[in-house]
């Protein structure tokens, strides 16, 4: 074990804890949104394709922002802002940065399906099943990335 996690300054309590309740708070939004949007698939309803839209807009986005910049300013206070940064840290940031791209496509997708299913001019399952499937992929790809930030493997 390595003895900088068991000793941890004060100073650095704050932004881990908005680093963790920003991932949290990602991970369940999305859990949300691909399960609405999944049901949503399943029964064309368009009020679970807005129930996916706003959780995907209203917290998925902010809870992204919150996750890297907590993130960030817990590597600059334990100055792991280097060139040579720890495998569980590479892995962080190869899944949220293209993660953003698929929660702003997702996001994208479900508001012009939510569009459409309040306006009655169109089916919207299509973008709902594109729009889950991003989701469920960026799902894996957090859970995968909590357990190496959780067990912090070499």
């Amino acid at each position: 074990m390595d003895p900088l996690a068991v000793v941890r300054p004060d100073e650095w309590n704050f932004p881990l804890l908005l680093h963790v309740f920003g991932a949290m708070t990602l991970v369940g939004v999305l859990v949300l949104a691909t399960a609405s949007l999944a049901a949503a698939w399943n029964s064309g309803s368009g009020s679970l394709t807005r129930l996916g839209f706003r959780a995907l807009l209203w917290a998925g986005l902010p809870a992204w922002i919150l996750n890297r910049v907590g993130a960030e300013w817990v590597a600059d206070k334990e100055g792991l802002n280097t060139d040579d940064p720890p495998n569980w840290i590479d892995m962080g940031y190869m899944v949220s940065d293209p993660g953003l791209l698929l929660l702003i496509a997702a996001t994208v997708l479900a508001g012009i399906g939510a569009r459409r299913a309040a306006r009655g001019t169109g089916s919207a399952v299509t973008l709902d099943r594109i729009a889950a499937v991003l989701l469920a992929i960026s799902v894996v790809a957090y859970l995968v990335v909590v357990w190496a930030m959780t067990t912090q493997p070499t």
